[in-house]
């Protein structure tokens, strides 16, 4: 919620928390907040998941868009996940907030 504009809003039915900026998600946890998914960048997804498949892994409707699960009960980086959420959201909001906050 520390990113601008980032504002949390459940996802159609759900009820598990999702995290948008100006209505498209970023960041995404499942019902029973054991698994995050994040939008990853290109070739991201397979890198993180052939290092670390414990961790990551290729979530089941996203995945195919290059999208990064992370088991939130397993033993990983949290500034990794960190950066994760920081690339998704840099990737999903306008191009001059993300120019602002990087302090650019």
């Amino acid at each position: 919620m520390a990113l601008p504009e980032a504002h949390e809003e459940p996802f159609g039915g759900h009820t598990a928390p999702c995290w948008r900026v100006r209505g498209k998600l970023f960041a995404t946890i499942n019902e029973d907040h054991s698994q995050l998914t994040v939008k990853g960048q290109p070739g991201a997804q397979r890198v993180l998941v052939d290092a670390r498949p414990d961790v990551f892994f290729v979530p089941r409707y996203t995945g195919h868009n290059g999208w990064i699960g992370v088991r939130l009960d397993a033993t990983f980086d949290w500034d990794t996940v960190e950066g994760l959420i920081f690339e998704s959201w840099s990737m999903t909001a306008p191009k001059a907030v993300v120019k602002g906050a990087r302090g650019a």
